[in-house]
């Protein structure tokens, strides 16, 4: 079974309550939006960031969506701080060395705003006199926060993080906070 769930903004990826440490009840958890027994999710996305999360209850179909080495292209949705140019993002196209490790070369574009965008709670950060873009980023490792290293490195801080795609999986027609069982 392979379930697509669309990922909302402060929810942990993990089924069992979250104890921030302070005895009080933490973040909503997966089992607060999928009831169905015995799933796992293929891979991460930070609490912070929203969008394409893959459940299966196959564990050799989770580990080959989850390995780094299957080079599954993932698709975010990025809004940035700022307009880059052309020339900004080609740091992002060429890789990128982030200190520990050196990003793989990313398919980077500006995109107009998503026609398909939620509203997040809470809504982003915005300063008047900064204007904000979407890129369109695709790469196919999956290092801790890596995108929003990326953006932050050429200078254009990543506001909002949505992953709209995992090879062939997308959040097509699922609302946020909703998901959809496709086998």
């Amino acid at each position: 079974m392979i379930i697509l769930f669309n990922k909302p903004f402060n929810v942990v990826c993990q089924f069992s309550a979250h104890d921030p440490g302070n005895g009080k009840t933490g973040h909503p958890t997966l089992k607060d939006f999928i009831q169905i027994p015995d799933v796992y999710a293929a891979g991460r996305l930070d609490t912070d960031s929203e969008g394409l999360l893959i459940l299966t209850d196959d564990g050799m179909l989770q580990h080959r969506l989850s390995d780094p080495k299957r080079k599954e292209f993932k698709t975010y949705w990025v809004q940035v701080e700022g307009t880059p140019s052309t020339e900004d993002l080609e740091p992002l196209i060429r890789g990128i060395d982030l200190s520990d490790f050196v990003a793989k070369p990313a398919q980077v574009r500006l995109i107009p705003e998503p026609e398909s965008l939620w509203l997040r709670n809470p809504p982003i950060r915005e300063r008047k006199a900064i204007p904000t873009s979407w890129l369109e980023i695709k790469i196919s490792e999956g290092k801790n926060r890596q995108v929003r290293r990326m953006t932050a490195k050429i200078g254009f801080p990543t506001l909002r993080l949505i992953r709209y795609a995992i090879g062939q999986y997308t959040i097509d027609g699922i609302q946020n906070g909703q998901h959809k069982v496709i086998e």
